[in-house]
């Protein structure tokens, strides 16, 4: 073998490792999303389901992909992650009190389904906010190299499919894990908020307790309020069927 084609396949089993390690890094990093799209897909029939994870995790794969491009300026921007943190608040609760609607005791029960591009954007908001660490272990490993990042991510995506595959079955065979799921978002919601470069320094310098407290917190508040929420609404609808009789 000349030296011309060993330094080829010197830099082909070069570019297989980073790509390698790229899908790596973002298939470990996206536990968290894997269980955030099952939950925005639950209720929908299962065509529609697999249609949604697939439109919504492509889209995000890509917006994925151009914030990685611009991630330093993104990161610095003060307020961001306090923004993010409170919509995923918002989408925790609303993931929860949805599972409340699915078992309330109705007359004639009639499988409820959720609409396709509610569940398209759930997962495609959520996924954004909950990206960050994805976004900067990815921008580490790639140093800039954008073919390398979208090949990489590519190749995480059907993995990130299946998972999410995985995990819808689990919530539909086990609606209990609902709340947990619900109380994972919080945690993260939690803990990016408490990263905002406005009191990031200040909490580590000052405060790091507040680093473990804030997501056990926002976790706490989240299984709180959409009990509140489910309760709330399972006596509106007793007082309708009252009513109507």
């Amino acid at each position: 073998m000349g030296r011309g084609a060993a330094v080829g396949l010197d830099s082909w089993f070069d570019s297989l490792n980073l790509t390698l390690q790229v899908s790596f890094i973002d298939v470990l990093l996206s536990g968290d999303n894997a269980v955030m799209i099952a939950l925005a897909c639950r209720t929908l029939p299962p065509l529609q389901m697999r249609r949604a994870m697939l439109i919504g995790a492509g889209v995000a794969i890509a917006l994925r992909i151009v914030l990685t491009t611009i991630v330093a300026m993104l990161l610095s921007m003060p307020y961001l992650k306090l923004m993010g943190g409170a919509a995923l608040v918002v989408i925790a609760l609303r993931l929860i009190h949805e599972e409340g609607q699915q078992v309330l005791p109705q007359e004639n029960p009639e499988p409820r389904h959720g609409s396709l591009w509610s569940a398209i954007g759930t997962i495609l908001v959520a996924d954004i906010v909950m990206s960050v660490d994805n976004v900067l272990g990815l921008a580490a490993v790639t140093q800039g190299n954008i073919r390398f990042l979208v090949l990489g991510v590519l190749v995480s995506v059907p993995l990130l499919m299946y998972g999410s595959l995985f995990v819808c079955g689990l919530l539909q065979r086990h609606p209990v894990l609902i709340q947990a799921g619900g109380a994972l978002l919080g945690w993260v919601a939690g803990g990016i908020a408490v990263a905002d470069p406005v009191i990031a320094d200040w909490v580590r310098l000052q405060a790091p307790a507040l680093a473990v407290m804030v997501p056990v917190l926002v976790t706490v508040f989240v299984l709180l309020e959409g009990r509140i929420m489910r309760e709330a609404r399972a006596t509106a609808v007793t007082y309708g069927n009252v009513s109507e009789k």
